[in-house]
This record gives C-alpha cells, structure tokens and sequence, in this order.
C-alpha cells in the first residue's frame, strides 16, 4: 500500500514585497484523495498552486511532491496539471496538440483514450484557435490526463464549460481519484466542492484557515438557517434584536436569517409575540458556510 504523501507543504512562505501571500502553510495530502482549494481573492491559492508546481520557491519552508522536489516530480512525470494561465498553440489540431502531450510523457496513455476521456473526440480534427471557451478547457484536461499521473492539479478547470459538460468532468475526475490519483482542484463553484470534494481546504490570507471534509466546514461555521413567513411584517429593529443572530434578510414578509444557536433563536422569536408560518431550520451551505468562515477571520484580523 502507498504510504509516501502525495504532496506536502511544511511550514512554507512566500512574499511578494511587503504581501505574504502564503504564511505559515502546512498541510499533507494523501492518495486517491480529491481535495478543493477555496479561498477569497488574495487568500493565496494561485501562489501555493505555483509554489506546488516549482513556478515559484517559497522563502522558507520546503514543498515535496512523492518525496521529491515539485520540479523533479514533474520531469519524472508524477504530476498532470491544467491552469488558467497559459494560450494552447494556435494552428495546430487538437489531435497534434494531445498526441504531443501523449509524446512527452513518460508514461502516455493512447492519444484516443485521452480525447475520450476529455469529451474532445469530435473536436479533434480542429485548429485549437477555433475552440469555444469552454471547448479549450476540455482540451486543457486532456493535456494534463495525458499520461499516469499521481497527482493531478486543476485551477478553475470548469470554468466556460455548460452544464453538461461540468458534470461530465466531475464523473471524469471521481473515475481519476477511484484509480488512485489525487486531484487536488480550486474553483469558484462552491456547489462544486461540495459534491465532489472528499476534503476541503479554505485559505485566508495564506493561511490553512479550515481543513475538512464539507460536512465538517459546514459544522465549523456553526451558523443555522432559519427561515420563516410573517403574517405581519415586523420592524428590522425587532428582529435584529433576536440572540445569536448572524444575518438577517427580509423580503416582504420572508424572513431568512442566520444563527449561532438556532434554538434559542427560536425561542426567542415565539417569545416576541410573533407566529412564523412555514418555519425552516437547516445547516449551512458549503458557499454560506465559506462566508461566514472567511468574515470571522477577517474581523479577527482587524478587531
């Protein structure tokens, strides 16, 4: 059984000037596992994808990948990866364009299998700079599934990819981690993570602020919702009066807030003489719950 860390991270730093983009950073990822990186901006997730990939060394600390050096695991082949940044070459196929990513790994997988994989059968007699937005991601997936990789390492990859074509990727992707590769991906889609993700890492201002599966980072925000409907409208003083309130929305007379004890919340509400109809309570989302996590760390910060 595999028991070398697929990529490690100890104690690493980076700053840009006066910017520490990644303080501190130390975590360990293991394989099979697929892991979201989330964060605001300026949290440092491009950096410490940088920083994973040997684009950037860090300023102390140290960065390994099967044991090795970021660049040593890539020449040997280990790591497959599909950025944001970067153009496709122009003028050549998309077929000439996989089959040289086929070419240069060390350990390919057939040039067919590779466009299958990636959706881009029918596109592969077509000049890459006639590729849609989205289209160009599929072919970027394909460049980095090219060969058997360990660890594969995703930067938005569904970005301008419709709706089918985002849920082909994640079944794609699932079939990866299922053979034992890491995928470790950061993503804007929330929604994401949270159906994908078996571990979710949340990054604020370069720190390793939770780390989890997202179930547990929803359990960490602590915050409930509760919604309900006012056959009166009640003043917002009111109701910002209420304990243990987070947030409060009101539209016309629904009301949806968030509580750090939604019990007493409750009680609270009943005991003002009010009667919510059509009362909800439930945890929060994955997306709500990254809000409240990366607001309490700011206000930390500033306090």
């Amino acid at each position: 059984m595999e028991t070398t860390p697929v990529v490690e991270f100890d104690q690493v730093t980076k700053s840009y000037g006066d910017v520490r983009a990644v303080d501190g950073l130390a975590l360990t990822l293991r394989p099979g596992e697929t892991v979201a990186l989330l964060g605001p901006n300026g949290a440092g997730k491009s950096t410490t994808l940088d920083l994973l990939l040997g684009l950037k060394q860090p300023d102390s600390g140290t960065v390994r990948v099967l044991g090795r050096s970021p660049r040593e695991a890539i020449v040997g082949g280990h790591v497959g990866a599909m950025l944001q940044s970067g153009g496709l070459m122009d003028e050549v196929t998309v077929r000439e364009l996989v089959a040289l990513a086929c070419a240069l790994h060390p350990r390919p997988f057939p040039v067919g299998e590779v466009l299958s994989r990636a959706g881009i059968t029918q596109l592969a007699d077509r000049k890459v700079n006639k590729l849609s937005g989205g289209q160009e991601q599929r072919v970027r997936f394909a460049l980095a599934t090219a060969g058997d990789s360990a660890l594969i390492v995703l930067d938005e990859p569904t970005t301008g990819m419709d709706v089918t074509a985002r849920q082909a990727f994640w079944a794609t992707m699932r079939e990866q981690a299922d053979q034992g590769r890491t995928v470790l991906f950061a993503t804007h889609y929330l929604e994401e993570a949270d159906a994908t993700a078996d571990r979710v890492l949340v990054l604020h201002r370069g720190r390793l602020l939770a780390d989890g599966t997202a179930a547990e980072i929803k359990a960490k925000a602590g915050a409930r919702r509760i919604s309900f409907d006012l056959e009166a409208v009640a003043e917002e003083a009111v109701l910002r009066a209420l304990p243990f309130l987070t947030s409060l929305d009101i539209s016309g007379r629904t009301v949806r807030i968030q509580s750090s004890d939604a019990d007493a919340t409750v009680h609270a509400l009943y005991g003002l003489g009010l009667y919510p109809r059509n009362l909800e309570v439930a945890g929060l989302g994955l997306e709500q719950a990254f809000v409240t996590l990366t607001a309490a760390a700011e206000e930390a910060r500033t306090s």
